[in-house]
């Protein structure tokens, strides 16, 4: 379990030094232009989700998310107990992650965001971006489960783009973005909504996956 719980912690760290490092980089270098800086901080996190799920989902299974742990925990593939320790793993690990990042690039290590993230938009954004995440990770892994790394890295990519918030999808990551005034921070006031969405869509795309993957296979 202590393996499998830094394999947790350590993933999410390079995964939120990831988000925030290249957020800050790209709005350094883009020179206003909001949408270079988004490209530059889209391919970055979605090629890095590639690179952590290859490595340590052979240990932990590489959730790095709480909605993911929570998919897993209803299918009852992990107990209660270990979820819990997962998530309080996965949160700690994004926070050190954006302070890491933080550190590397001269910004304050502790600066709570002003990014303000609400409204039905967002939130329906939100909820698209993790139910999408869910089947993609479940739909893969029935069908061709050494694709998830991929799968995973290329959906994060595509809803960076076509979703209004930016595709989170992932509670630790929220949280930990909250401590990062910067183009990937999200305001601590927006960040329980974000996650309530983004639970309520976990669940809901756990069941409805559950049956259309129940399915006998030919």
């Amino acid at each position: 379990m202590s393996r499998r719980l830094m394999a947790e912690a350590l993933g999410t760290f390079f995964l939120l030094a990831t988000v925030i490092g290249s957020g800050i980089m790209a709005e350094r270098l883009a020179d206003g232009n909001l949408a270079i800086a988004l490209l530059g901080n889209t391919l970055p996190t979605g090629a890095i989700l590639v690179v952590l799920i290859t490595i340590f989902a052979p240990i932990s299974g590489a959730h790095l998310n709480p909605a993911v742990t929570l998919a897993f925990a209803l299918k009852q593939d992990i107990g209660a107990r270990d979820a819990g320790l997962y998530v309080v793993a996965q949160i700690t690990g994004g926070v050190f992650g954006v302070f890491a990042a933080h550190l590397m690039f001269d910004h304050p290590i502790l600066d709570a965001s002003t990014t303000l993230r609400s409204g039905v938009g967002q939130w329906s954004g939100e909820f698209v971006a993790t139910f999408g995440l869910i089947g993609t990770i479940l739909a893969c892994l029935k069908a061709r489960p050494d694709a998830v790394p991929m799968a995973v890295g290329l959906y994060i990519t595509a809803a960076y783009w076509f979703t209004s918030s930016t595709s989170f999808a992932n509670p630790a990551v929220t949280i930990a973005r909250g401590f990062s005034d910067t183009f990937a921070g999200i305001s601590p006031a927006d960040i329980a909504p974000f996650i309530a969405v983004q639970l309520g869509a976990a669940i809901l795309a756990t069941l409805f996956f559950g049956w259309l993957l129940a399915g006998k296979e030919h």
